[in-house]
């Protein structure tokens, strides 16, 4: 016989769980997900595993969770909320524009090549063409689409608003910086250590204002 399912224990006067009882079993069930999806994949684990692991029942994971998608939808959610750098505001504050992307591509970096960020990015691109769905809340829920929207701003402000490419630009800017790293932490190259990807960061930041501000201040010259 299982052991008693202690997170589906109520109160001590009988009734439903406390506010307390009942966040601690919705963390435990995204733990359960968590591990299960980024290790065994999204088609190949039911609610059955998660509701074992978590060692709840599928009634009790199915009033929190109403399916599949929705509870990858929140792993996903508290994945990338665990990756968000806590002073986002600050990352875009800085003495010169080259000193902001440097710090910006170094913070990105380091999230981005953590295992858990690897693991998703795998599952992800392994399951995207039998659940599209995943691969659409992996989009809508990362943080890519503020950064880029940041970026350009910071750009536009560089150039004094004369290009008309800085989104495009900030899009370019953040597959320079992750790309060919993250393709490397997936085993298709030699791994970067701490130094190296400091480096990297450096030249890439280089490498990206060299061209783009020099093609937006030509561009505003020949006007």
């Amino acid at each position: 016989m299982e052991a008693p399912l202690a997170l589906e224990a109520v109160s001590p006067r009988g009734g439903r769980p406390s506010r307390a009882q009942a966040e601690l079993i919705a963390d435990r069930i995204l733990d359960a997900a968590t591990a299960l999806f980024l290790s065994e994949g999204y088609g190949a684990v039911t609610i059955e595993q998660i509701a074992q692991r978590a060692r709840v029942s599928k009634r009790t994971l199915y009033q929190r969770f109403q399916g599949k998608p929705p509870l990858f939808g929140a792993v996903l959610q508290r994945l990338v909320g665990r990756l968000r750098p806590p002073d986002i505001e600050r990352l875009f504050e800085g003495p010169s524009l080259r000193a902001i992307l440097t710090r910006l591509a170094e913070r990105l970096l380091d999230a981005a090549l953590v295992p858990e960020a690897i693991a998703l990015y795998r599952l992800v691109l392994a399951e995207a063409a039998r659940f599209p769905e995943i691969a659409l809340m992996a989009n809508q829920m990362g943080a890519r689409q503020e950064a880029v929207e940041r970026i350009a701003a910071l750009l536009q402000r560089e150039a004094k608003g004369a290009t008309a490419r800085a989104r495009f630009a900030a899009e370019q800017f953040l597959q320079m910086v992750i790309a060919s790293p993250q393709r490397r932490a997936l085993g298709l190259g030699p791994p970067m250590s701490a130094a190296d990807r400091r480096a990297w960061a450096r030249e890439t930041v280089a490498l990206f204002l060299d061209g783009h501000l020099g093609a937006a201040r030509a561009s505003t010259s020949r006007r």
